[in-house]
């Protein structure tokens, strides 16, 4: 059991801090952020609905209780990680483009799995 727990918060954490990091991004409309979201072909206004999303997710995650949130919480990040994944392959991103958006969608679903195996 200790062995999980160990596991599921690291990656969590490190979960927490690439959603937290990219939202900070989002929100504050950086202007790497915003090249990297009209590059990928969404408009402008996405940049800010996704970063409030991303961080409501990390929220819903975090706060114990709640399973139903929580399940719906990491559905929605893992479909945030895999579209992001799937939008940088589809306009031929280098590897060190899509880097994060796929360290994204592991940690999600680390967290998701070993959340579920220390229940």
């Amino acid at each position: 059991m200790k062995k999980t727990n160990i596991i599921y918060w690291t990656f969590t954490g490190l979960l927490t801090a690439l959603c937290l990091l990219g939202s900070f991004l989002d929100v504050t409309r950086s202007a790497d952020a915003v090249a990297l979201i009209t590059h990928l072909g969404y408009p402008l206004y996405f940049v800010t609905f996704i970063g409030v999303v991303r961080l409501l997710g990390i929220i819903a995650i975090l706060i114990p209780g709640y399973p139903k949130i929580k399940e719906w919480a990491y559905a929605g990040l893992f479909f945030d990680m895999a579209g992001a994944l799937y939008s940088h392959l589809a306009v031929s991103d280098p590897t060190n483009v899509f880097a994060p958006a796929l360290i994204g969608v592991i940690l999600v679903s680390g967290s998701y799995n070993y959340q579920k195996r220390g229940k």
